[in-house]
């Protein structure tokens, strides 16, 4: 099984030959997906930070009615087909989806842009860093919540300065993982946003292109997104040895 998993991969690495990987990464398109896809990535994961933090700790904290319905919800996208997702996304901010036509009154437009390169990547991996969180704010003591409020500690700097603190392993491989799975997001994509070269054709998409017209621009391609993937993988191991030490 481990020589079944680690043969493909080795064999990007050996097809793609060094000298024409350095050349690849030169040329226009290259450069356009790499850029692309690590500005939309590192916003999408921004916002997923920012809006999936409260969520995670209610998750986390509160009991509320439907709970186990949400939490569902809340992992169904890692689990549903990505052409699902696509769809969904298009009927609910396309031209004609269900918010699409009251944005486009404003003159937003949101199908085939970058902006849906961005939603379609936060859908996608916003629960794997929702769920993080959550087992991050849940394994903290009450104790140690309850000994701050004693000390003078209101909700806000109880949360700044020991929740977070506490939690911030789970937090960032939260958010690693998130990365991650933004970087390699392909059917919602394709389906939401389109492929066109510049404004939403990202890594994986401009591979699958690649893959038909020019099989080293693929390889060069790959090559970095397992690499980038390794890496952001290797970090969360090393933070999770880093929770279990301490």
């Amino acid at each position: 099984m481990l020589a079944f998993l680690v043969l493909p991969l080795l064999a990007i690495f050996l097809k793609a030959s060094p000298v024409q990987l350095l050349e690849n990464l030169t040329r226009r398109e290259v450069i356009q997906a790499l850029f692309l896809s690590l500005s939309t990535t590192l916003t999408s994961t921004l916002i997923i930070l920012i809006l999936g933090t409260p969520l995670a700790f209610a998750m986390a904290r509160r009991y509320f009615r439907f709970q186990r319905v949400i939490d569902t919800l809340v992992d169904l996208p890692i689990v549903m087909p990505p052409a699902v997702a696509g769809v969904a996304l298009l009927m609910a901010f396309g031209r004609r989806g269900l918010l699409g036509s009251t944005l486009e009154l404003f003159g937003i437009q949101i199908a085939f842009t970058s902006l849906a390169v961005i939603l379609a990547q936060i859908f996608i991996s916003a629960p794997f860093y929702i769920k993080s969180a959550a087992v991050g704010f849940a394994g903290i003591e009450p104790e140690l919540e309850q000994a701050a409020s004693l000390d003078g500690a209101g909700s806000w700097e109880n949360f700044r300065h020991v929740i977070i603190p506490l939690s911030w392993t789970a937090l960032l491989s939260g958010g690693i993982l998130a990365w991650a799975r933004a970087l390699g997001e392909f059917g919602a994509t394709i389906i939401f946003a389109g492929n066109f070269p510049g404004r939403t054709q990202t890594m994986p998409l401009a591979i699958y292109i690649g893959f038909e017209l020019d099989l080293s621009v693929a390889l060069t391609l790959s090559v970095i997104l397992i690499t980038l993937s390794f890496i952001a993988l290797l970090v969360v191991r090393l933070l999770l040895e880093i929770k279990t030490v301490d």
